[in-house]
């Protein structure tokens, strides 16, 4: 079973309407670009095919078609996309463009071209070095090539960049943890309970779980569950009641946060390993699938995998197989699943 928190800087298609200001001149474009943000992916490529017939401006145009692209999951074509924005700046670097690199490291890093999302976080820091953002995104990039030391520095120069922000030293944990670093990213909660004067309950709470302490943990949850009772509160808050040996409990907590946002892709892939860990098979599959239906999630191949481990235990070891093989096209240097594919060989 895979459980992983991957964290990215996207700007809001809020920011993205505002920062292009269209004139007349880019209407296609303009009408794309809401299409995009009222959810209408397949529409909004139409009407840049206008825009692209109309000779509207490529930089803005390209940007708009490269968040299309990645909402409909279509990553490489995203890439391209971002790219030939990029390229037609002129010449002339401004803000939009570091957001719309921001969003081709994305593009590059859910393609599996993890190199290439490195080069472009490399060229933000080239033009902005203060940018700790980058230096994160980088590090979590360098984990994924191997490249743990590069991957260290480039944690600690964020750190060293933004001190004072304690989910910067959750994040950070949270990815060394993920390729079994978790020594290593202890340091970082340990670093951040220092900044004791700024935690808020959610905050304390994720560092008391991370840390193993979770009656402190879930007090300090609670309390941030009665002001704020989100995602990030629901999903640790679960995790912790899972830790304290309450799963039915906490497969409730995820429950009746996925009927309020059933669009919630972690809190769904959570209560699918919640219901693998109580034997509910079939409820695991069912909210596996759920998550797997949201477009333009970065939980994407952790939920596939863990589908097929559904129906592992489900023994319908023939769909098993058959969605193995396709994972496998995807992501054929996954080792993991290249095992589990041996094992389902034999069923």
């Amino acid at each position: 079973m895979k459980n992983r928190s991957n964290t990215f800087f996207i700007i809001s298609l809020a920011c993205l309407l505002s920062a292009c200001s269209f004139s007349n001149k880019h209407e296609n474009t303009d009408s794309a670009a809401e299409a995009v943000k009222n959810g209408q992916y397949e529409e909004a490529l139409v009407m840049l095919g206008n825009a692209e017939e109309a000779g509207e401006d490529p930089e803005l145009l390209y940007r708009v078609k490269g968040i299309a692209e990645m909402e409909l999951a279509s990553y490489e074509n995203a890439t391209d996309d971002f790219l030939k924005s990029l390229s037609a700046n002129r010449g002339y670097v401004k803000e939009q463009d570091r957001d719309t690199s921001y969003y081709l490291a994305v593009a590059q890093y859910r393609s599996g071209n993890y190199e290439g999302a490195k080069n472009t976080y490399s060229a933000i820091i080239g033009l902005y070095p203060q940018d700790h953002d980058a230096f994160l995104q980088r590090g979590k990039t360098e984990l994924r090539l191997g490249e743990t030391d590069n991957a260290i520095a480039d944690f600690n120069r964020a750190v060293s960049l933004d001190p004072n922000d304690p989910d910067l030293f959750i994040q950070i944990y949270e990815c060394l943890s993920a390729v079994g670093m978790k020594d290593e990213g202890s340091k970082y909660l340990k670093d951040a309970m220092e900044i004791s004067t700024k935690l808020t309950d959610l905050q304390k709470g994720k560092l008391y779980y991370n840390l193993g302490e979770y009656e402190q943990a879930k007090n300090s949850l609670e309390s941030a569950r009665n002001a704020n009772a989100k995602g990030g509160v629901m999903l640790y808050l679960g995790r912790t009641y899972e830790a304290l040996g309450d799963t039915n409990y906490a497969a409730s907590l995820y429950r009746a946060y996925l009927e309020e946002d059933p669009a919630d892709v972690e809190i769904c892939n959570q209560l699918g390993l919640c219901c693998l860990d109580m034997g509910d098979y079939a409820g695991a599959l069912a909210a596996f699938e759920q998550g797997l239906s949201v477009p333009d999630n970065e939980y994407v191949q952790t939920l596939e995998y863990n589908r097929i481990v559904a129906y592992e235990y489900l023994s319908d070891f023939s769909k098993a197989s058959t969605l193995m093989k396709e994972y496998l096209k995807r992501y054929p240097d996954d080792s993991a699943a290249q095992r589990e594919n041996k094992f389902l060989s034999t069923r």
